[in-house]
C-alpha cells in the first residue's frame, strides 16, 4: 500500500531548475550526482527515507545562490547554486571581471592574480577563473602551485594587480572551499590597495554575478594565461626575511605544524632563512592533505588541533610551538607556562604546563615588539590597530610608545586599510606585522617575529610568559574570553539581539554598567566606525562586553574582557591578579548568559 509521502509529487518547479542546472553544469561529476539525487527524489526508489532525504538535499542545494559578500564565497562542495562548484566559480569570475571592466573602462585590460591552496578542487577553480579572465580580455596571472594566502595577498601589490583571487576555505572543515577577492592596482589606490573587499565593492560585484544568465554564456579559453614562476615566492620570502634583525639570538628549539595545510614548507624557509635551525615539524601533519585526517577541525583554536604539536614539544624539550592554519594566514603559539603546570594533567604536555597563548596575548606580544622596533628606528608615526572585539591592551601599548591607535570592525578587510598602519591584529589568531609587505593577516611573518622575540628573551633567561607578565604589571592584567550561543533557527538570532538591546545587564560582576553603545547607530565623529549589528557595554570597573552575531555561523558571540591592576608584594602578584580576573570574568560570563536567556 502506498504511503502518503509516496503519493506526494516532487515539486515540478524544483525538478525543472535542477534539470536546467545539470544541462548547464561544466562538471560531469557534479552533474551526475545531481541527476542521481533527482532520480531518488522522484519515483525511482521504494525507499521513502531516501526519497525524502534526496528532496531535502535538492531543496537546500537550490535555495538560492551561494551568497557573495566581503568574504567572497565560502560553502560546502557539491552541485547546485547553493554550493561551491565549477559552475558557481565560473559565474563569480565572470561577474568579477565584468566589474573590473566597468570600473577601468572598456579599453583597459584588468590584471588579476590568482592563488589557490591544496583543498579539494582548489586548483580547478583557480584555472577556471584564469580561463574566464583571459577570455574576457584580461591578464590572468596564475600562481605557480598551491601556496599560502599571504603569498597571494603579497602578489596583488607586488605585481600591481587590479584584483586578486584566493581559492581557499582557510580553516573550515574538509568538505568546504571558498573564494576570496582582493582589489588593488588601478581599482583601489588608497590605503585599502591590496586588501580584501569591503562595501560597496562586494554588492557591485554580486550584482554582476547575478546578471550572468548561464555558465554556457560565459566565454572561456583553454590556455593563454600566464603561470607565474617561483620568483614571486622568492620575492615574498625576501620581503618577509627583511623583518629579521641581524645579529640577534637564534638559540631556540621550535616545533611547527601546518595542520595538513600549505604553510609547512614556507614557514620552515622563513625561519631557517632568518637563522633558526633547530626546527621540528609534526610529521603526521607536515604534508598538505585536503582530508585533514588527524584533526576534527583544521583550526588551531579548536580543542585537540595542536595536541600532536604539544606532545612533540614536550618530548623534544622545545621552547616554542608555532601552528598555522591550513592557508597559513593565521598563527598560533604555545609555550610552557609554570602557572599552568599540573600533576593531574590528562597528558604529559599539559601536565608540564604547555598551553596555547590566547590570540590577544600574541597580539600584545607582537604589538609591543613592533612598537619597540619603530622606536629603535626613530619612528613615532605608525598606527597600531585591532578589532572592536580584541583586547584593549594594544591601545595602552600604543599610548605608552607615543603611537596612535585605531579600533576597527572585525576582519582584516577593515584592519588592513587603516591609514598609516604599522601593526594590526584580531583575537582570532590573525596578525599583520608588516603592512608594507602584506595588507592582510600573515601567519608566516608573524611566526618569524614571534620566534625572534622568544629567542631574544631566552638569551636573557626569560620566556614569553615573562614578557606578558611585564605588560600586565605596566598596563594591568587584561583577561579575555568568549561566550557563544548557537541557534538552529536563524530568526532567533535577531530576537536575541533585540532582547539584549532592550534589556541589557545593569551590572557586570557587580560593577554598574555605565555605557551601552548600539554599534548599529554609531556616534558621529572622525573615528566613527561603520554601522554594524552589535552592542558594546562598559562597566564602571572597566569591564567590557561586546555582543554581536557571527558573520560565518548561526551564533551570537559575546566577547568579554576584564582588567585587574597588578598590585601586592606576594611571591606572584601577576598570578594573584590573574586569579582575581578569572573569577571576575566567570561572573561576567554568568551575567551575560542570563541576558541572552542561557541560564541553566
Amino acid at each position: 500500500m502506498a504511503t502518503g509521502a509516496e503519493t506526494v509529487p516532487f515539486d515540478p518547479d524544483l525538478a525543472a531548475r535542477v534539470r536546467a542546472w545539470i544541462d548547464d553544469d561544466p562538471d560531469a561529476q557534479t552533474a551526475r550526482h545531481l541527476a542521481d539525487l533527482l532520480d531518488l527524489a522522484g519515483e525511482s526508489t521504494d525507499d521513502e527515507t531516501m526519497r525524502i532525504a534526496a528532496r531535502q538535499e535538492l531543496a537546500d542545494r537550490f535555495a538560492g545562490f551561494l551568497e557573495f559578500g566581503t568574504a567572497g564565497l565560502r560553502g560546502a562542495l557539491g552541485g547546485g547554486p547553493n554550493r561551491m562548484n565549477r559552475a558557481v566559480v565560473i559565474r563569480t569570475a565572470a561577474g568579477l571581471v565584468r566589474y573590473l571592466g566597468d570600473v577601468l573602462g572598456a579599453d583597459a585590460r584588468p590584471r588579476v592574480v590568482i592563488g589557490y591552496d591544496a583543498r579539494y578542487l582548489s586548483d580547478t577553480f583557480a584555472r577556471d577563473t584564469a580561463a574566464v579572465v583571459t577570455a574576457a580580455g584580461g591578464e590572468a596571472l596564475l600562481m605557480p602551485r598551491f601556496l599560502p594566502t599571504p603569498v597571494l595577498a603579497f602578489a596583488v601589490r607586488h605585481l600591481h594587480a587590479d584584483a586578486g583571487v584566493m581559492v581557499t576555505a582557510s580553516h573550515n572543515p574538509p568538505q568546504d572551499n571558498g573564494y576570496k577577492v582582493y582589489l588593488g592596482g588601478r581599482v583601489v589606490t588608497d590605503a585599502g590597495q591590496g586588501v580584501q573587499i569591503v562595501p560597496p565593492h562586494d554588492a557591485e560585484i554580486a550584482a554582476r554575478i547575478a546578471a550572468v544568465p548561464s555558465v554556457t554564456s560565459v566565454p572561456r579559453v583553454q590556455s593563454g594565461w600566464t603561470t607565474l614562476g617561483e620568483d614571486v615566492v622568492d620575492a615574498y620570502l625576501a620581503a618577509v626575511g627583511s623583518l629579521a634583525t641581524p645579529g640577534t639570538p637564534r638559540d631556540l628549539r621550535i616545533v611547527t605544524t601546518p595542520l595538513h595545510g600549505v604553510g609547512g614548507e614556507l614557514v620552515a624557509r622563513v625561519l631557517a632563512g632568518a637563522g633558526f635551525t633547530d626546527l621540528t615539524v609534526v610529521p603526521e601533519q607536515a604534508q598538505p592533505d585536503p582530508a585533514f585526517p588527524t584533526v576534527a577541525f583544521p583550526n588551531p583554536e579548536e580543542p585537540g588541533a595542536i595536541d600532536l604539536a604539544l606532545a612533540l614539544a614536550d618530548a623534544t624539550g622545545a621552547d616554542l610551538v608555532i601552528a598555522n592554519d591550513p592557508d597559513a594566514d593565521r598563527c598560533a603559539a604555545a609555550v610552557r607556562d609554570p602557572r599552568a603546570a599540573s600533576a593531574h594533567g590528562a597528558d604529559s604536555a599539559r601536565a608540564a604546563g604547555w598551553r596555547m597563548l590566547h590570540g590577544d596575548e600574541v597580539g600584545a606580544l607582537l604589538g609591543d615588539d613592533v612598537a619597540h622596533r619603530l622606536a629603535a628606528a626613530g619612528t613615532t608615526s605608525g598606527v597600531l590597530a585591532s578589532s572592536i572585539v580584541s583586547s584593549r591592551l594594544l591601545a595602552r601599548i600604543a599610548a605608552d610608545h607615543g603611537l596612535a591607535y585605531r579600533s576597527t570592525l572585525t576582519g582584516f578587510k577593515w584592519i588592513a586599510r587603516v591609514d598609516g598602519l604599522a601593526f594590526g591584529y584580531e583575537e582570532a589568531l590573525g596578525y599583520c606585522v608588516a603592512p608594507d609587505v602584506v595588507r592582510d593577516k600573515d601567519g608566516l611573518s608573524a611566526a618569524l617575529l614571534l620566534a625572534q622575540l622568544a629567542a631574544r628573551v631566552k638569551a636573557e633567561g626569560r620566556t614569553l610568559v615573562d614578557v606578558l607578565d611585564d605588560l600586565a604589571v605596566r598596563h594591568g592584567l587584561h583577561l579575555t574570553d568568549q561566550l557563544s550561543a548557537r541557534f538552529a533557527d536563524l530568526a532567533a538570532i535577531g530576537a536575541t539581539m533585540d532582547r539584549v538591546r532592550s534589556a541589557p545587564p545593569s551590572t557586570l560582576a557587580g560593577s554598574p554598567v555605565v555605557s551601552v553603545e548600539d554599534l548599529a547607530r554609531p556616534e558621529p565623529g572622525p573615528d566613527a566606525l561603520p554601522p554594524t549589528d552589535g552592542l558594546r557595554l562598559l562597566a564602571e570597573d572597566g569591564t567590557r562586553v561586546v555582543v554581536r552575531p557571527s558573520g560565518t555561523e548561526p551564533k551570537v558571540k559575546c566577547y568579554l574582557e576584564v582588567i585587574v591592576p597588578v598590585t601586592g608584594e606576594g611571591p606572584d602578584p601577576v598570578g594573584d591578579a590573574r586569579r582575581t580576573a578569572r573569577a571576575r570574568l566567570d561572573a561576567v560570563r554568568d551575567d551575560v548568559a542570563a541576558a541572552l536567556g542561557l541560564e541553566g
